[in-house]
C-alpha cells in the first residue's frame, strides 16, 4: 500500500485537522507536504460539504448547506523539481470508501442555495443516502434499484499562477455583472467567509482569502470537472502553472450519472485514493497541451450492456421557442423525458431525478450540426433495476 501522506479525522471539520487541507484556489496556499516524480502515496479525504450533510431522512442539512465551504480538498502536493511549462502526469492507482463511513449522499439544491441542472422544476432541497455493499450501492430514499459504482474524484487539479488566477476573477466577475441579482448567482466569485487556506495565517491568510477562487467550476488546472470515468487506472496529463504543480484533490463519488446534474451530485462519500506521479519536462509546449488537462480512462467500469435511451432537442419546454443547436436545452429535454418516463413506473419525479444523478447513466451529444436542433442522450442501464423497465402495451 501506498504511504499515507495525508490523513483526515472525520470527527473533525478541514480546518481542524492535524494538517489542514484548501477550498479555494490561489499559488500562494502552501504546501501539504512534498513528494517526488516516480513517488506513489495515498491521501484521504473529506465529502465536499466538510461533513454538513447526514445520515437520515430530512433534507434539511441540503437545503442549509454553507457553500462558501466546499469544496474542502485535499492537498496541495507539491512535486519536486517541476516547474511552469511542463505536464504533471498523474495516475489514479485506486481510490475507495474509508471504513468508517461506508456511505455516501446525493441532494437536490435549493433555487435559492445554488439549485441545479433542472432548478425550474425542482427548486425545492431532496436528499437520497446510499448504502455501500462492496462495489454495489442500494438507497433506502429509491427503492428497486442496485448498481455498481465507478468510484472517481469529482475533483481534481493543479494550482494556478497569479496571472490565470487574476484572468479566471476577471472574467467570471465580467459576467455575474451581467446579472447581479440572478438566482442562482451565475458564478460565484472570491469570498472570504469559511474559507480554509491550509497553514496560512495573518495579513497572508487575509490576503488569500481575499483573492483565492472558488472551488465550483472546471477550469484550465483541471479542478471540479465531475468527469466519472476519471476512475481507476486513469492517468491525467496536468498543464503546470506554478513550481511544483500543487495538486490537490477531493469531491469523492461513489457513483455519478454524466452531467451530475443534481449539483449536489453524483454519490458524495469521504474517502481514500492513490496517486503516482510523474513529469513530462517542457511537455505543455511539446505535445500542445496548454489550456485544458489530457485524461485517459482507465479499464474499470460496470459492464452494463443493455439501455433505455431517451432523447432531447433544443426546443425550449416552457415555451415552444426554438434555439440554435443549445445543447444544454437538448440535455435538460433529455433528463425530463427520461423523468416522466420513469414516473410511469412508480418513481416520483425526485426520486428520478436523483437516480440519473446517481447512477451510471451516459449522457451524449448525438448531433450538434443539423440546424436548427441539437440532440442529446441520456442512457440508463436497464440492469440497474428489480424489474423490466421496458414500455408497456
Amino acid at each position: 500500500m501506498p504511504e499515507k501522506l495525508f490523513k483526515v479525522d472525520l470527527s473533525k471539520s478541514m480546518d481542524q485537522q492535524d494538517i489542514p487541507g484548501h477550498n479555494r484556489w490561489h499559488p500562494d496556499i502552501p504546501a501539504a507536504f512534498s513528494v517526488d516524480p516516480g513517488q506513489s502515496f495515498r491521501m484521504e479525504c473529506l465529502d465536499w460539504t466538510d461533513g454538513q450533510v447526514k445520515n437520515n431522512d430530512d433534507p434539511s442539512d441540503i437545503r442549509d448547506v454553507n457553500l462558501n465551504r466546499v469544496h474542502v480538498l485535499s492537498g496541495p502536493v507539491h512535486v519536486n523539481g517541476v516547474e511552469p511549462g511542463d505536464l504533471l502526469v498523474v495516475d489514479i492507482l485506486n481510490v475507495g470508501a474509508l471504513q468508517e463511513q461506508e456511505w455516501g449522499f446525493n441532494g437536490v439544491f435549493a433555487k435559492e442555495n445554488g439549485g441545479s441542472f433542472l432548478v425550474e422544476h425542482f427548486p425545492e432541497a431532496q436528499k437520497s443516502i446510499w448504502d455501500f455493499h462492496g462495489i454495489y450501492t442500494t438507497s433506502r430514499h429509491i427503492p428497486g434499484v442496485k448498481f455498481a459504482g465507478i468510484i472517481h474524484p469529482g475533483l481534481i487539479g493543479v494550482a494556478p499562477s497569479h496571472e490565470l488566477l487574476a484572468e479566471w476573477n476577471r472574467r467570471e466577475e465580467e459576467l455575474v455583472n451581467t446579472d447581479p441579482q440572478r438566482v442562482p448567482p451565475l458564478a460565484n466569485l472570491p469570498d472570504k467567509d469559511s474559507v480554509v487556506l491550509g497553514t496560512l495565517k495573518g495579513e497572508a491568510f487575509d490576503k488569500v482569502a481575499k483573492e483565492g477562487a472558488r472551488t465550483v467550476p472546471p477550469r484550465e488546472n483541471g479542478g471540479n470537472c465531475d468527469i466519472k470515468n476519471l476512475s481507476l487506472g486513469s492517468r491525467i496529463y496536468f498543464p503546470v502553472f506554478v513550481d511544483g504543480a500543487k495538486l490537490s484533490v477531493g469531491d469523492l463519488h461513489f457513483s455519478q450519472g454524466d452531467g451530475e446534474i443534481t449539483f449536489c451530485g453524483g454519490i458524495e462519500m469521504p474517502g481514500w485514493i492513490d496517486l503516482h506521479v510523474e513529469v513530462i519536462k517542457g511537455g505543455m509546449e511539446k505535445n500542445h497541451i496548454q489550456k485544458n488537462p489530457v485524461f485517459q480512462p482507465g479499464p474499470m467500469d460496470p459492464q452494463y450492456s443493455e439501455y433505455l435511451v431517451f432523447e432531447g432537442i433544443s426546443v425550449n419546454e416552457s415555451n415552444g421557442k426554438q434555439s440554435y443547436l443549445d445543447s444544454n436545452i437538448a440535455y435538460q429535454n433529455a433528463c425530463l423525458n427520461a423523468i416522466d418516463y420513469l414516473k410511469t413506473k412508480g418513481y416520483t419525479a425526485e426520486q428520478a431525478y436523483m437516480l440519473l444523478g446517481t447512477a451510471p447513466v451516459e449522457g451524449h451529444i448525438a448531433g450538434i450540426v443539423d440546424i436548427p436542433n441539437a440532440c442529446c442522450t441520456v442512457s440508463i442501464p436497464k440492469a440497474i433495476f428489480d424489474k423490466s423497465m421496458d414500455p408497456t402495451e
